[in-house]
């Protein structure tokens, strides 16, 4: 019985959205069963996909809270002479 665990980041996919959406998890949930049955001939009744969401204060990047780190990446790309 194989147990796939996906994780992904709060923020969701589009502009202004706060999670991944039903439909997003759906499809995760479907593409993970049918790789596992694709490649191990794994039964999709037999898999179990867990979904995990984030929160941005909750994960880290190049040494800083994720917020941060993009901020410096940010801070650093309008510095640089075009």
């Amino acid at each position: 019985m194989p147990i796939v665990t996906i994780q992904v980041t709060r923020e969701g996919t589009t502009p202004g959205a706060s999670s991944t959406t039903s439909e997003q998890k759906a499809a995760l949930i479907k593409g993970a069963s049918e790789l596992l049955r694709d490649v191990l001939n794994k039964p999709m009744e037999s898999t179990f996909v867990i979904i995990e969401e984030v929160d941005t204060d909750s994960w880290g990047w190049g040494g800083l809270p994720v917020l941060e780190y993009r901020k410096k990446l940010a801070a650093a790309r309008a510095a640089r002479p075009r």
